[in-house]
């Protein structure tokens, strides 16, 4: 690991180079720039964005075709996610590049085919967010309950397989076309029904006092601890249960 007051600098030998500035578009616009001007025009460029569009920040560049947004997710050095995210200028061997580096160092990558603001797990987020924030809001949960109905329903569910699969194995033996049949309505009847909280001061500091009687006597670093902790035992989990189910599917049929 080398450090380096300039980017120019630090570009030397560069094979794969991954920029994580700010999200301001304005300053990744003009970084790009100066990356794009002096590699080599086959070396991929990745933007980490937690929702910018890729049309926009590389739009001084020379080379936009081999600029990708490569977005990990927080805790970045634990989450193997990481979004790559192209655009109408970005050429498929840059995105297959990326795909295939970010493969080779253990992270889980997806490629979104196409660019909306926030990419996709911001967006999903973002939409359980004000959920979560409406029902809280509204007096309907308290901040502790609405995160244990999350985190001990749900989302232990989640962070097994996701939504998709899920509903799949919804419909019992009928499968995901069992699933719409039997909960479409219901489904949809709850969609007209979802909050759309305006978050004004008052609303906020509902929200505050409700997660800092959650978090009681607990200090940042305390609760980071307790996540890393739980994430890495999941994720060797997961790691084990995809080895073992490779191999199985590998076995000669006798």
């Amino acid at each position: 690991m080398s450090f380096h007051a300039e980017p120019e600098a630090a570009l030397a030998g560069a094979e794969f180079v991954q920029e994580s500035a700010p999200e301001r578009e304005d300053l990744k616009r003009a970084l790009l720039a100066r990356l794009d001007a002096v590699l080599d025009p086959e070396i991929v460029i990745a933007s980490s964005s937690s929702g910018l569009l890729m049309r926009r920040v590389q739009i001084d560049c020379l080379h936009p075709e081999r600029c990708v947004f490569g977005h990990p997710f927080n805790p970045p050095h634990l989450v193997p996610l990481v979004e790559v995210v192209g655009s109408e200028k970005a050429g498929p061997a840059a995105v297959e590049r990326a795909l295939a580096f970010y493969t080779a160092i253990g992270k889980q990558p997806i490629h979104i085919r196409r660019e909306v603001p926030g990419h996709v797990a911001n967006r999903l987020q973002a939409a359980l967010s004000r959920e979560i924030y409406y029902l809280v809001a509204e007096g309907v949960v308290s901040a502790a309950d609405v995160d244990t109905a999350l985190s001990w329903g749900p989302g232990l569910r989640w962070g097994v397989m996701g939504g998709m699969m899920l509903n799949h194995l919804g419909g019992g033996p009928g499968g995901i076309e069992h699933f719409f049949q039997q909960f479409t309505g219901p489904m949809t009847a709850w969609w007209k029904t979802l909050g759309s909280p305006v978050l004004t001061p008052e609303v906020q500091k509902k929200l505050i006092d409700s997660v800092h009687a959650e978090v009681g006597s607990r200090t940042i670093e305390k609760l980071e601890a307790e996540r890393d902790e739980v994430l890495l035992g999941l994720i060797e989990l997961r790691k084990k249960v995809a080895k073992s189910s490779k191999a199985k599917s590998t076995e000669p049929v006798a």
